[in-house]
Order: structure tokens, then sequence, then C-alpha cells
């Protein structure tokens, strides 16, 4: 608000205003570089992607409008697919195979719900962002904390997807001391869920890693190591296709871009480290956590009660 009420008055200011104009932008600058640095190793650490977490705070803490901190989202989640996705890959704990199978949904839904985003902002309807995106979180919940108690998903008889997609793979868990062997199966079902994060992407400006966690975490039964790696090497592409129709609208502030994307690469490279020594309950409870908090307020924020 500061910044805001300064620069609008087109005036020239006393010294100490002046002062406040160099400083407060400066500051601006920093906050939202530590808020990327926070969403980024969150981000990594759960396979959100960085943006489910960048924007609630750049919208409720930071005071950016949710139209520009979901297009500097976009942007900074490409920079945590890039700084995670490497490193989980050198880990052999993505399965590339499936990731870019699935994203055939995912591009596809991305289109359309960016779409849909610029059409809500120029039309003033922000508050229908606010409440779908704490519904969205919300709604991840239950299937999340269902699968809770552990850290390998039980096993499901591979079906023809499994063969025909070649879904099977296996990595080595540092946590368990073991290598563990996985079928994934309904890739059908996947994709469905793959389309609907793609739309939720595009709409909310995230990679929508909470979707397609639960995707391959629930719906084809993978295990939620493979899960989040998967899902950080798949939301770089999905945030590109979206963030060229964010752009073409205005929506992509460098001021803004510059500082998260930037910080959210440097959270996502700490975040990878913790990732491979973290039991998977644990990260579970860590995305529940998450979810819950900034669901609700996003939703409070929408009916203008936060």
């Amino acid at each position: 608000m500061l910044l805001t009420n300064v620069f609008a008055t087109g005036l020239s200011p006393p010294t100490e205003q002046r002062q406040v104009i160099c400083i407060a932008p400066v500051l601006l600058f920093f906050l939202i570089f530590f808020s990327g640095i926070i969403a980024g190793f969150l981000g990594a650490l759960t396979g959100l992607g960085g943006g489910t977490i960048l924007v609630p705070i750049l919208s409720l803490y930071v005071g950016v409008p949710i139209a520009y901190a979901t297009g500097a989202s976009l942007i900074s989640t490409i920079s945590t697919s890039s700084g995670a996705a490497s490193a989980y890959v050198k880990e052999r704990l993505t399965n590339v195979k499936i990731g870019i199978g699935l994203e055939i949904g995912t591009t596809s839904g991305a289109i359309m719900g960016s779409l849909t985003a610029t059409y809500i902002y120029a039309h003033h309807l922000s508050s229908i962002i606010f409440v779908a995106f704490g519904v969205i979180l919300l709604l991840s919940i239950y299937p999340t904390a269902k699968k809770i108690t552990g850290d390998i998903p039980s096993s499901r008889k591979p079906d023809w997807s499994t063969r025909f997609f070649g879904l099977s793979g296996e990595y080595y868990d540092e946590s368990l001391k073991k290598t563990v062997h996985y079928d994934g199966s309904k890739w059908w079902l996947g994709l469905m869920v793959m389309i609907a994060a793609g739309f939720v992407s595009g709409l909310l400006g995230i990679g929508s890693g909470a979707l397609k966690v639960l995707g391959m975490d629930y719906a084809m039964a993978l295990p939620i190591k493979v899960t989040t790696t998967t899902s950080n090497f798949m939301i770089g592409v999905t945030a590109a296709t979206s963030s060229g129709i964010y752009w073409a609208d205005g929506l992509l502030q460098p001021f803004i871009v510059a500082p998260t994307a930037i910080g959210v690469l440097i959270g996502a490279m700490f975040g990878t480290r913790v990732l491979v020594k973290m039991r998977n309950n644990r990260i579970r409870l860590v995305f529940l956590a998450l979810l819950a908090i900034l669901g609700v307020q996003m939703i409070l924020r929408g009916l203008g009660l936060f």
C-alpha cells in the first residue's frame, strides 16, 4: 500500500518520502526473494512445485496482487522444476517415462485453464481465484491423509497399462535402506487427473504439483517419493505452457518475477537434498499441514474475511 500511494501521487516528494521510495522497493524485492526461497524449499520437498505456496504468501502476506502473483508463480515453477528435477533424475527417483506420458494431459488442461484465468482477471473477479485456490488445496487433503500410514503404497495388481506404458520401476530408498520396486497401474485414471491438474495450473498460476502427486500416488499407486520427484519433472512443462498466455495478457511483471525465480531455485536446491533423507510419512505430514493452513486462508481472503 505504501508503494502504491507514493507512486500514484505523481509529485516530487519531500526528502523523507524520497528515501522511503528508495528503500521500500529494495525491501519489497528482498521480501519477495525470501518468500521464493521458502516456497522453493517446501515445493521441492512435497512435490507442490513452489507456486502452491508462493501465491498465498505473496498475495496474503506481501501484498502482491494475485494476478501478478500467479504470473510470477508460473515462472518460479519452471525454476523449481529445473533445480529439483535434474537432481532427482540423477538420484534415479524420477520415472521419466511416466512423466512424459502424462504431460499430454497436463499441457492440454493448462491451455484451457490459463485462457479462463485471463477472462476472470479482465472482468475483475479475482475473488473467484482466491476461493478456487483454497478449495483445491482443501480437497487434496483427504486422499493424501488416507495413505499416511505407509511409506510404500500397498501393492496393486498390474493391469494392461502397466505393461503397455512401462509403468514399473525401482529406486533405492536411503531412509528405508533398501531398493523399492513398484508397478504403477490405471494410467487412464492418472491421465484424467492430469488434465484437471493442467487446468488448475493454468487457472491458478501454479504447477499443480498437489494434483499431480495425488494422481500418481492415489490413482496409479506409485510410491510418494516417485510421485513427488516425477511431479517436479512435469511441472516445468505445464507452467511453460501457461506462461505464454499470461505474458501476452501482461500478467508477468519483471520486478516480481525476477526475485521469485531466483529465490525459488535456491530453495528447491536445498529441498532436494533434504527429501532423499526423509521418510515418506514425514513428507505427507508437511504436505497436509501446508494444504490445510493455506487453503483456509485463501478461502477467507476470497470471501473478504482475512
